[in-house]
């Protein structure tokens, strides 16, 4: 409570509360090599740290970050770095971000009054039992060559020490679940602690899709799921270890009047094939993303709950929290407690000059900077965000998407600069001579997918495919959009072979579509939408 009232108060003095924050920040870290290298204990304002700190991207930090990672101490922070967090890259398929001991608090200072306000508004939520997915399926027991951990442990530790407590002391599902490697044992497991679970109250997730996906197979397995709920057993093919097995069916107990009141629902169905509002008919709220690329699939998910509320998420990447829901606003506000925050103009593309917090003009849009107690210092997070308005003195924001060179449709978060890469890494080797190349997200009727676009007068069929799976395969090293593919949110890559005119069709598309001529950059990978409709050509056998 103490920190959703902190939270309140800091919402009146913006421009204070964030100088106080980068004070901190700065003190902090005075000693750390970062620290020396920009003379961070010369630095008396805000206005010193930007015309002393240059902007930052990952590459900034790659270098460093690959030290921490062998055990380097003080090179970002004074503190020492507890795990490395895993998170798509931009020249590299995954990059790992540090989270310090101030990094977690910072996130905890957004989020526990993000908790505190939801269960005011949504009481009912306390009286029953909450599924919170936070992080991606991992394999466990990873650690850097010094042995630091990759990857969080448990989803809940997001929540801090208290958050933690009250959050496990009412998960549904058994946060080891996150450890079954496959995705259909992994969703399997979560349906069946789900399904346990009648008094489920909250869901947590990212991207819709997420849960739309967890529902899909429900029908189908719904007998056998009820069978091994009155038994109390965990269906022998799933492929567990041992160890986790034990775990799991410890958790389990024999629930014959569960089983009874599902067997009692199974004729009564929607979208799913299932109504989902009958097997839970106290699911007060779901949280989730319903900005951006996400919008489109919020009105699927609410159909499958309509007894429940749906709660659009802020803006939560692995390097910082951006925005964090607020109660009497359906926009979310900036975690202004947690990281220092500046801002890029967007119709001054090209400027490196911020402004702050305070200085926002509603309706303009702007790419986000933070400064955080992890090691990252006016780092450019790429994703866009326009200006709603303001409580108090605080601004209201809303995720548009990532900048021309992100493409997020799932939380991806493909790069330009990745995806340049994996095509050149493969095209020549395959002997591949093109006219014109691109990847672009495509939804058609067999789902959606990424597509290479390709125009060469000499490579065969076999060729081009051969080349698309090799590239769907370089594009898998990308930590999110692996994670994306194994959850079915992605197809695999498709190839589109482009008959002629490539160049010309692309120039006239994005003209069509507000780009002035003058100022088109083809990059390999492109944020329209729709492109198979628009090039001469057509696609080629799907990759398996």
């Amino acid at each position: 409570m103490s920190d959703a009232l902190a939270y309140r108060r800091a919402t009146r003095d913006t421009a204070r509360t964030q100088a106080k924050l980068l004070r901190f920040l700065l003190r902090q870290n005075t000693d750390s090599e970062f620290g020396r290298r920009w003379r961070f204990d010369s630095i008396r304002s805000v206005d010193d740290y930007r015309a002393r700190v240059p902007l930052s991207t990952y590459e900034t930090y790659k270098h460093d970050i690959e030290r921490i990672a062998r055990g380097v101490p003080g090179v970002l922070t004074t503190e020492p770095v507890i795990l490395l967090e895993p998170t798509s890259g931009s020249t590299g398929p995954t990059k790992l971000v540090p989270y310090t001991r101030s990094l977690k608090a910072e996130f905890q200072r957004a989020l526990a009054p993000w908790i505190v306000e939801m269960l005011t508004e949504h009481p009912g939520v306390q009286r029953g039992k909450s599924y919170w997915a936070v992080s991606p399926v991992v394999r466990p027991n990873k650690s850097s060559e010094s042995g630091i951990p990759i990857g969080f442990e448990d989803d809940s530790e997001y929540l801090g020490r208290i958050g933690s407590r009250l959050v496990k002391a009412v998960l549904a599902v058994p946060s080891t679940v996150r450890l079954i490697e496959d995705i259909d044992h992994f969703r399997y497991i979560s349906l069946l602690f789900l399904l346990r679970s009648q008094n489920l109250s909250l869901i947590s997730i990212w991207h819709p899709t997420f849960l739309t996906l967890l529902l899909e197979p429900l029908a189908a397995w719904l007998p056998q799921l009820t069978s091994d709920i009155a038994k109390g057993q965990i269906t022998p093919p799933i492929a567990l270890s041992s160890e986790l097995r034990a775990r799991l069916t410890k958790a389990m107990s024999p629930d014959p009047k569960r089983a009874s009141e599902i067997h009692a629902c199974r004729s009564l169905t929607n979208d799913t094939g299932v109504a989902c509002s009958e097997l839970w008919p106290q699911l007060r709220l779901i949280s989730g993303w319903a900005d951006g690329n996400a919008e489109p699939y919020v009105p699927t998910l609410t159909s499958i709950f309509p007894n429940a509320a749906f709660q659009p998420k802020g803006l939560v990447s692995t390097e910082g929290i951006t925005s964090i829901p607020i109660r009497g606003s359906p926009n979310c506000a900036l975690a202004v407690r947690s990281h220092f925050f500046e801002f890029l103009p967007q119709d001054k593309p090209s400027g490196d000059t911020t402004v702050l917090a305070h200085e926002l003009v509603q309706g303009r849009r702007y790419s986000v900077v933070i400064s955080t107690g992890g090691g990252l210092y006016r780092y450019k997070t790429h994703d866009l965000v326009d200006a709603i308005g303001y409580v108090n003195s605080c601004p209201l924001l809303r995720f548009v998407g990532k900048e021309a060179h992100v493409s997020d449709r799932f939380g991806e978060k493909l790069n330009s600069m990745h995806v340049q890469q994996a095509l050149d890494s493969v095209l020549a080797p395959h002997d591949i001579s093109a006219e014109f190349t691109m990847v672009a997200f495509d939804e058609t009727q067999s789902g959606p997918a990424y597509t290479l676009f390709v125009e060469s007068k000499r490579a065969s069929d076999q060729s081009l495919i051969a080349a698309g799976t090799a590239i769907e395969n370089a594009l898998q090293q990308n930590y999110h959009y692996a994670y994306a593919r194994d959850l079915g949110q992605l197809e695999a890559l498709r190839v589109f072979r482009i008959d002629r005119g490539g160049h010309q069709t692309f120039a006239k598309v994005c003209q069509e579509n507000g780009q002035r001529i003058g100022g088109l950059k083809p990059s390999a990978l492109n944020n329209l939408t729709g492109w198979s409709n628009s090039f001469s050509g057509r696609p080629l056998k799907a990759i398996n």
